[in-house]
């Protein structure tokens, strides 16, 4: 049986932090499912289907990680749904400071009363990287700071349009 795990988030945009985060999870995992929501209740900056070009372009192109293992797709349900329909019990989070835990302790709780065969894998970033969020990351864009190490060329490319 293939260990599926799924990477749910907004990637709002795609940070450094989050492609840590992925380079880790298809170490361990046979296959990793990047799962971009669709949810309605924040405003976003990049479209979905935007956001899923960055994820490809930034792995592939700018970070040549291989893609083989991954799969990118768009979701607009309860990620317990998500994990049912691809067959996977294991939600892999990102954690980059101690701030992040209490949140996100409390939806793998929620997760776990709503399926309790998922399992919730909590990864860090490298140190260099538990710093960045997407949302410091578009108020760097825009005022019009130094991008370099926050996220890939491809990204800088397309936030400076959109800022």
């Amino acid at each position: 049986m293939k260990n599926i795990a799924i990477y749910p988030g907004t990637f709002d945009p795609i940070t450094f932090g989050h492609i840590d985060v992925i380079k880790k999870g298809v170490n361990l995992f046979d296959k990793l499912i990047v799962a971009v929501s669709e949810d309605g209740y924040k405003d976003h900056l990049f479209s979905t289907d935007e956001r899923i070009y960055l994820i490809k372009n930034s792995l592939h192109n700018d970070m040549k990680v291989s893609t083989k293992k991954i799969q990118v797709i768009k979701f607009s349900s309860l990620t317990t749904t998500l994990c049912k329909k691809y067959k996977s019990n294991i939600i892999l989070r990102g954690l980059r400071a101690v701030s992040d835990f209490e949140y996100e302790f409390q939806l793998a709780g929620m997760n776990k009363k709503l399926n309790e065969n998922i399992q919730t894998i909590f990864l860090m970033s490298d140190v260099d990287n538990q710093v960045i969020s997407s949302r410091l990351v578009k108020e760097i864009a825009i005022l019009k700071g130094d991008l370099k190490k926050f996220i890939t060329k491809s990204v800088i490319k397309e936030i400076k349009k959109k800022v």
